[in-house]
């Protein structure tokens, strides 16, 4: 009807515009079609949910499938984002990242790599942003990968990072001054950005105990870990423990603290020889703690970077026999180079669905174990620390 109608007023040119207008009116119609399908569908599993008297953990599916029918689904938005970068050819600036070790670990490059395989993202266009060198953390070689800390010192970093919150679901003043800065340094002109944050804004639900498991499985791909190339310091001990003590919210700087770490630490070096991590210099809000200089405890401190800190601390970990210290990411690195983890807390101040996460996501890729323990369990400490240097 559209092309008769053109046809007899405006001539050929004019019909050929009608004609696209009716096959994108088309189009629209087909994808309404589908999107209903798609509804009705959802609409059926979600009353046969409600008829299954559902637990908690259902109720809480629940509530995100029904945001999902109304329209407000995070993904939606998700998927645009994605679909824009993916099309794009020009650099891709991914990151920068300034979070906890645990989040970069669990989630973020977990959802880069989900991300770079159902948009199929050209590795060619990465620019890797973070801090310690852990390019090898995102399979990236150092040619793909600017580290914070060569644009601004720690004491810099620490700061901002303070004032603009850990978990940021939009670039704040420090991201954009810190991709600006690589954008400068590479050359790299025009570009398109990857930004934690929407990351963040995905996963909100499953943080907000609003969401399931389904929701981190859906957009994550978690991979074992390869051992950074060349980074271990030189004079390590064939056969050692990985240490790493720091006070935090969980494993305050109290005196009893003080003492539990001194006799872990003690009671490991009889047995075995003691490698400990802690790399000398501040660039978060955890305070380390030091052990006392002894035969058989060996620091790595000498000639460590902060750009560079990260990347050694992987190094010895990937090469230990085991991995002890504060329950944190440290404690999530381990597990991902096959090496178990003993982690201590003596508050529990951490919320349960990240461990659980983690603990979900190490049985899925053939990861190391990570057991975390109460100090207050003092005779469990010394069996499990037992068998662990006695294996």
């Amino acid at each position: 009807m559209l092309q008769r109608l053109a046809a007899a007023i405006t001539g050929r040119r004019m019909q050929e515009r009608l004609a696209a207008v009716e096959r994108a009116i088309r189009k629209l119609g087909e994808a309404e079609r589908d999107r209903s399908t798609s509804v009705d569908a959802r609409l059926a599993d979600i009353a046969r949910m409600v008829g299954e008297q559902p637990t908690a953990k259902d109720l809480r599916e629940l509530r995100q499938a029904l945001r999902g029918v109304a329209g407000q689904q995070p993904e939606r938005r998700l998927f645009e984002a994605l679909d824009q970068v993916a099309s794009s050819g020009r650099p891709l600036l991914i990151g920068p990242w300034t979070g906890e070790v645990g989040f970069e670990l669990l989630y973020w490059i977990p959802f880069l790599e989900w991300a770079r395989a159902h948009w199929q993202l050209s590795p060619g266009r990465e620019v890797i942003v973070s801090r310690g060198g852990v390019a090898s953390w995102y399979g990236r070689d150092a040619a793909q990968y600017v580290d914070v800390f060569s644009l601004v010192a720690p004491e810099e970093f620490r700061a901002a990072v303070a004032e603009e919150k850990r978990k940021h679901r939009r670039p704040g003043a420090f991201d954009e001054r810190v991709a600006d800065a690589v954008v400068a340094r590479r050359g790299l002109g025009e570009i398109d950005h990857l930004h934690p944050g929407l990351m963040y804004r995905a996963f909100a639900p499953y943080w907000s105990d609003e969401a399931g498991y389904a929701l981190i499985d859906r957009f994550t791909r978690p991979r074992l870990l390869d051992r950074p190339a060349d980074a271990a310091p030189a004079g390590l001990p064939a056969d050692y423990v990985a240490v790493r003590f720091y006070f935090s919210e969980c494993f305050p700087a109290t005196e009893e603290n003080r003492m539990f770490a001194r006799s872990v630490v003690s009671s490991i070096a009889e047995r075995t020889p003691v490698v400990v991590l802690n790399p000398g210099f501040s660039v978060d809000e955890h305070s380390d703690w030091l052990p006392d200089s002894r035969d058989r405890i060996i620091p790595i401190t000498g000639g460590l970077t902060p750009e560079r800190n990260l990347a050694v601390q992987s190094a010895v970990i990937a090469g230990a026999r085991a991995f002890v210290g504060t329950y944190g990411g440290y404690s999530y690195l381990a597990p991902m180079y096959k090496v178990p983890a003993i982690a201590f807390y003596s508050r529990p101040s951490f919320k349960l669905h990240h461990l659980h996460a983690a603990q979900r996501t190490f049985s899925q890729i053939g990861a190391a174990a990570l057991l975390p323990i109460d100090v207050a369990q003092a005779s469990l400490v010394q069996v499990a620390l037992g068998a662990l240097v006695a294996a």
